[in-house]
């Protein structure tokens, strides 16, 4: 049986599924099988970006699975050479034309690159995007507490969605904060840290207590912890087992030991540095 995924709700009212599929460093060849496979498992929600070079391959799979449009929610961002505000337009129409559709669901900028400061720029093109209804929501990804801060001084729109790096190892309560705050939704990307977190003891005490898989507790702790989660992989056991983390849920004992992993451990590059 096909789970029922969750949803958040946006801060313009639009409901996002809580669990979600990425297609990161999946060549475009593969991705629309792996779309696909995802579909057919009970996923609504795509999450790619410009640079993945894979939008086509989401695109085919979206065409091919038959699912009404109202059921899907797609997501992609801005490449940071593409930041401006009529290169950002040029950039999205570019994103939809590959991905066939008449509109994205949400839209991200995909880093701040702060050495080139257009990012506020950037927003109202994104704006203007949203009121033409081209997108349902706008957000932005890897922006620190200055990069919001300064954005939010010049937005007439507050971004529904940071997408950041967020995981057992990097847990990003600061910011997490500064979201909560402003009404703006966090969504993990390396949910897992590209698995550097599954072999940590706690992890895999709490996992054998359930009879589930690490990658199954940390996701949970994901849900459980409020965040939009979009795990990846191109395995179909294991893109059916991330779905499967539904029917049980993790003490506060538990989620204590999770959060006590906190460590500052990034995977990705730092987004105050990144350009």
């Amino acid at each position: 049986m096909t789970p029922r995924i969750p949803t958040v709700t946006l801060n313009n009212g639009i409901p996002m599924p809580q669990l979600g599929f990425g297609v990161f460093q999946v060549p475009d060849e593969e991705t629309t099988a792996a779309v696909g496979t995802a579909l057919a498992a009970g996923y609504r929600s795509i999450d790619t970006a410009a640079v993945y070079g894979n939008e086509r391959g989401v695109g085919r799979a979206l065409a091919e699975s038959g699912i009404a449009r109202d059921e899907l929610f797609v997501t992609t961002k801005l490449w940071n050479a593409d930041q401006g505000y009529d290169a950002a337009l040029t950039a999205f129409d570019a994103s939809l034309d590959k991905l066939g559709l008449d509109h994205v669901d949400l839209y991200l900028i995909h880093w701040p690159t702060p050495a080139r400061d257009l990012y506020t720029d950037t927003w109202r093109a994104f704006e203007k995007l949203l009121a033409e209804g081209r997108t349902r929501a706008i957000g932005v990804s890897n922006f620190q507490p200055a990069h919001l801060e300064r954005l939010l001084d010049k937005a007439s729109v507050v971004p529904a969605v940071n997408q950041i790096e967020l995981h057992p190892g990097l847990q990003q309560q600061e910011l997490r904060d500064f979201h909560a705050r402003h009404g703006i939704v966090t969504e993990a990307w390396s949910p897992l840290a590209q698995g550097a977190v599954l072999a940590d003891e706690a992890i895999t005490a709490i996992a054998a207590r359930h009879g589930r898989s690490p990658a199954q507790v940390v996701l949970r702790w994901h849900l459980q912890t409020g965040n939009v989660v979009i795990p990846k992989s191109v395995t179909e056991t294991r893109i059916r087992e991330n779905l499967d983390v539904f029917g049980f849920e993790l003490s506060a004992q538990e989620r204590d030991a999770i959060a006590a992993l906190d460590r500052g451990m990034r995977t990705g590059p730092d987004p105050d540095t990144f350009n």
